[in-house]
């Protein structure tokens, strides 16, 4: 027997969950069921409700008409056929037109007393599907075709591999990815919060998570300065002559805010910071003698998202972005591009982030619509870019027709510890600013050269996003130096109090965040609330301590590490600070 491969297993769990739901919900109209990265969903007009409680008799149904199954027998179909199969089904009728419009042919695929309007992809023999290795996970909203102008439908989740001990990994790892929920943790450790008075998709950053943020802009202010970065500060909005001068508009404008209408014109909440720091570049003529300009700023941007798609603080609707551009010369482009991806993974190293590959994303030159037509300058780019990744000996992969249509890009991807990959930030070379904004320098022979090549970078991504990933990589145990309380002060009994106060203000006058815990509550009770709050370092000061002047010291993760003279600890630790542990 031929093994299937896994998405044919899924996509085939896909037919088994659209007839199990006709068979309990008789009157239903299936929309779309393709296999995803972990399993597969089903889009459904469902006749009556379905909910998560539902699930386990709708899997029951489906290891029942497994049994039944054992094969999946395709043939092609005229239009008319096809449609008379479906004539009650607007879903399946309107994919049928789409399909006589583009040519292709149309195909139903049939298991048992089932048919499907389907491409195929699917098991060769039902018998390879292993009825204990997929689980329905949890119902959604999902709009017919992604558009909120279409009918609600019902959307079906399920996991599905090759094996039973392949799903339980995989169930294990979403228990940790629960734990790990920034969202959860969010509101847990008090960093943000979201408020339906406020609106969707616009994080409300609490005094911890406001703590954490501003030091990550520290960090890169510092690394900034570091690597000759010149900061700037540029409005919200703009007026609309802007954008369209930038290219966001019109070909932008569904992921912008609408226009205000003003007295001298419309203005837009800008969705990116690039124009902004075009027109600073070109607000003073430049020699080469000055080039690279490398522009700096946590730059505020709006996006249009819709409600649906919004995830905690993976996709928001205000975005701090760590952007900056780089103006250079043709030539510097190459140095300055490797200086950016250094940069990069000199952040990393900071904060312990290994699992990460770069991506060059190129252009296709068949694809005229998509990108600008300067042949010369792309294959120059991409060789570069190519270049600067093998000279850094890091991991990297090539996609094809992917890049920006102004220039090719390195997108770099990594795998969160909770298994998801996702782009975490990118790096984009642009060599078509310089047209749309007129940006030139004057040269060696005192004429004026419009051959500026433009650095889009943002090494740490968003203050949203790069948080979202940080608490979910650490489990919101925050190292040392971004935690929002380093030190907790537990006194055993009132008796210690005063001891207890003049350790709190010692550490204090250090520039240590501390807290001290002076209420009637149990030890055990204080030392379980400061480790709910992940708080690195707990200081217990009972009678003993008090008569040493010392304190008795508990780390996170390693338990008790011994009575420590104040002195001492306050050297560790502010070591352990400025090291970054």
């Amino acid at each position: 027997m031929v093994k299937s491969s896994l998405e044919n297993i899924r996509h085939s769990l896909a037919h088994l969950l659209g007839a199990a739901v006709l068979e309990l919900y008789p009157g239903s109209k299936l929309a779309i069921g393709p296999a995803i990265n972990d399993g597969f969903y089903y889009d459904i007009d469902v006749s009556g409700v379905i909910s998560d409680n539902d699930l386990p008799k709708i899997e029951k149904k489906m290891r029942e008409i497994l049994k039944t199954w054992r094969t999946f027998e395709g043939r092609e179909v005229s239009p008319r056929e096809a449609k008379e199969l479906f004539k009650d089904n607007p879903y399946k009728k309107e994919l049928i037109d789409e399909l006589v419009e583009k040519g292709e042919k149309i195909t139903l695929y049939a298991s048992g007393s089932f048919t499907d309007l389907c491409r195929g992809g699917h098991v060769e023999n039902a018998r390879e599907i292993d009825p204990k290795a997929f689980k329905l996970s949890r119902v959604a909203g999902a709009y017919w075709r992604g558009s909120e102008k279409n009918p609600q439908l019902t959307r079906i989740y399920g996991y599905a591999f090759e094996t039973k001990d392949e799903l339980q990994k995989h169930l294990v790892m979403l228990e940790e990815a629960k734990k790990r929920d920034h969202r959860k943790l969010g509101r847990d450790l008090e960093l943000f919060t979201f408020d339906d008075l406020v609106g969707k998709g616009l994080p409300l950053w609490l005094p911890n998570g406001t703590l954490i943020k501003d030091l990550i802009e520290k960090l890169a202010v510092e690394m900034e300065k570091k690597y000759g970065y010149v900061r700037v500060s540029t409005p919200h909005l703009a007026k609309e002559e802007l954008f369209i001068t930038s290219g966001h508009l019109p070909y932008y404008k569904d992921s912008m805010y609408p226009p205000m209408k003003m007295d001298d014109g419309n203005y837009y909440l800008k969705a990116m910071n690039c124009p902004h720091h075009h027109v600073i570049y070109k607000s003073r003529p430049h020699s080469y003698r000055v080039l690279p300009i490398r522009m700096a700023e946590y730059g505020t941007v709006y996006r249009n998202e819709l409600s649906g798609t919004l995830a905690g603080l993976l996709r928001v609707r205000m975005l701090s972005m760590n952007d900056a551009h780089i103006y250079c010369t043709r030539d510097q482009a190459e140095e300055e591009f490797k200086k950016v991806l250094e940069l990069t993974m000199e952040y990393f190293e900071i904060f312990g982030l290994k699992d990460y590959w770069f991506r060059l994303s190129k252009w296709n030159p068949e694809n005229k619509e998509k990108y600008i037509n300067e042949p010369e300058n792309w294959n120059y780019a991409e060789s570069i870019l190519r270049k600067i990744l093998k000279d850094l000996k890091v991991k990297f992969v090539e996609a094809d027709d992917e890049a920006a249509f102004y220039g090719p890009k390195v997108d770099v991807q990594f795998k969160s510890v909770i298994g998801r990959e996702e782009t975490m930030s990118t790096i984009q070379l642009d060599f078509a600013a310089k047209k749309r904004f007129g940006l030139s320098y004057i040269d060696a022979e005192g004429k004026e050269n419009n051959g500026v090549f433009v650095i889009h970078r943002a090494p740490l991504s968003t203050h949203e996003r790069f948080m979202a990933f940080l608490i979910e990589h650490y489990a919101g145990a925050f190292p040392i130096w971004l935690s929002p309380i380093q030190v907790a002060i537990l006194p055993i009994s009132d008796k210690q109090n005063e001891w207890a106060t003049e350790v709190y203000e010692s550490l204090k006058s250090k520039d240590i965040r501390v807290e001290i815990s002076k209420g009637n509550e149990t030890l055990g009770r204080k030392i379980r609330e400061s480790e709910l709050k992940k708080i690195p370092y707990i200081l217990v000061i009972g009678e003993k301590e008090e008569k040493a002047e010392a304190v008795a010291v508990r780390a996170r993760g390693k338990g008790d590490q011994g009575q420590m003279k104040i002195g001492e600890f306050v050297k560790k630790i502010k070591k352990e600070i400025k090291d970054k542990k």
